[in-house]
């Protein structure tokens, strides 16, 4: 089932494809130490990591209901695509999501009383692997959009500079080739900076740093507003420690500054954050701990 949030006249939706322990973390995260890890397995384990330092990731996305649109923020995996190991596909070590063939996505989708034929808007926070694969589904052997009516929204730096890569080395960069050239040639692309306001309801935020035009996404209104962050964190780890970059990073001292302003932001505001692959709740609020800062879960 696919879990809801109330923020006044919107609703949210989370549509989780995954949720489980997938990378080593010493690996994810190149600066970490057994030392470093062993110094906060209080909080860290068994939430966040496994017994055997592997990462607890949820794959998700969310589906926004506002009273003008329905807007799918990320798309996750998908299935049926090659994903191999290695620099290719994840920079990491174990080929997780290669071929996938499951109906837990589409079910969750199904469980809001939504079709694909609902969305009026794809938001992808960034063109990273996960967060563009059911952008597209295959059908008679070709790569076609999932949501025939919506216009996928792709700030413009971000899918230039992933066009470039896919044209000087298609094998770094395969989800391109399956999931956002479909979408470009099927002339469903919505190009905009990374600061574009959607609607009343929905508004981009740039977090630049993790890729090189990262955005989130403001939703609602002042006081009842939510932020779905993207991959601008990956765990909360990174809230306590805004200097702990990961392995696919496009610029890791920026993706930290990055953090801590949006951080000093938001903090002990109202302001919620759903983030991208935080295990469940997934969604937390932004606190001060002396010289920086915490988050708290939002119960579900």
């Amino acid at each position: 089932m696919a879990q809801r949030l109330e923020l006044g006249r919107i609703t949210i939706h989370r549509i989780v494809e995954q949720e489980a322990a997938l990378f080593d973390a010493l690996q994810f995260f190149p600066a970490l130490t057994p030392e470093f890890i062993e110094e906060n397995r209080s909080w860290l384990k068994p939430n966040y990591f496994d017994d055997d330092n592997k990462l607890i990731l949820c794959i998700q996305s969310y589906l926004v209901i506002t009273p003008h649109e329905v807007v799918l923020i990320d798309t996750c995996v998908g299935n049926h695509k090659p994903r191999p190991a290695g620099p290719g596909a994840t920079g990491l070590d174990e080929p997780v999501w290669d071929m996938m063939s499951s109906d837990r996505y589409e079910r969750n989708l199904a469980s809001t009383g939504l079709t694909v034929d609902d969305v009026d808007y794809v938001l992808c926070t960034h063109l990273h692997i996960d967060h563009v694969g059911w952008n597209t589904r295959l059908e008679d052997g070709r790569w076609v959009p999932t949501f025939p009516r919506a216009k996928y929204v792709f700030a413009e730096r971000e899918l230039q500079h992933w066009i470039a890569q896919h044209g000087k080395d298609s094998a770094t960069c395969p989800w391109i080739g399956d999931s956002v050239l479909p979408i470009v040639e099927a002339d469903q692309v919505e190009l905009v900076k990374s600061d574009h306001a959607l609607s009343e309801f929905v508004t981009l935020v740039p977090t630049p740093g993790h890729t090189i035009d990262h955005y989130s996404v403001r939703v609602g209104t002042r006081g009842e507003d939510a932020i779905v962050t993207g991959d601008m964190m990956h765990t909360p780890l990174q809230v306590r420690y805004p200097e702990i970059g990961m392995l696919g990073d496009f610029n890791s001292r920026q993706a930290e500054e990055t953090r801590r302003a949006f951080f000093d932001h938001v903090s002990e505001t109202s302001t919620l954050l759903c983030t991208s692959h935080f295990p469940a709740p997934s969604t937390c609020r932004i606190i001060r701990r002396g010289d920086g800062f915490d988050f708290v879960p939002k119960s579900d």
